[in-house]
């Protein structure tokens, strides 16, 4: 497979981890991550309507001054510890659309980066700590 590049995982104070990807490689990294925890949650399914969508919710975000969009999580998901996206970055450079997924805390870091590394990219983990 070729290489795609590298790209950065950060996990910032709360453990949640941050991965900026162009929108359908974005959407397969999701995919990926619902079918390793064998299900699909209320928020995952919401954040590939987004990244389908990626125009009509960029133009809203825009309008009401957001930089995130927080896909709506069910409660029984919550309780069940089963949340998978916490929220959505959307970012239009020149002709790319680039999606930023902050997944949950108990998403794994070194599931991610296996995941990376099995789509072709290089993955680098940077850790946000006080300083």
């Amino acid at each position: 497979m070729a290489d795609k590049g590298v790209v950065e995982i950060i996990v910032d104070l709360g453990k949640y981890k941050y991965v900026e990807l162009e929108a359908s490689e974005a959407e397969r990294l999701l995919k990926e991550v619902t079918r390793r925890l064998g299900f699909e949650s209320q928020d995952a399914s919401e954040t590939y309507r987004i990244i389908r969508n990626f125009d009509a919710f960029y133009d809203m975000a825009k309008k009401k001054f957001k930089d995130y969009i927080v896909p709506s999580k069910s409660m029984n998901d919550m309780i069940l510890g089963k949340v998978i996206v916490d929220k959505v970055k959307l970012v239009k450079e020149g002709d790319k659309r680039i999606v930023g997924i902050h997944f949950d805390r108990r998403i794994s870091e070194d599931t991610l980066a296996e995941i990376l590394k099995n789509m072709g990219y290089q993955v680098s983990i940077k850790r946000l700590e006080i300083a």
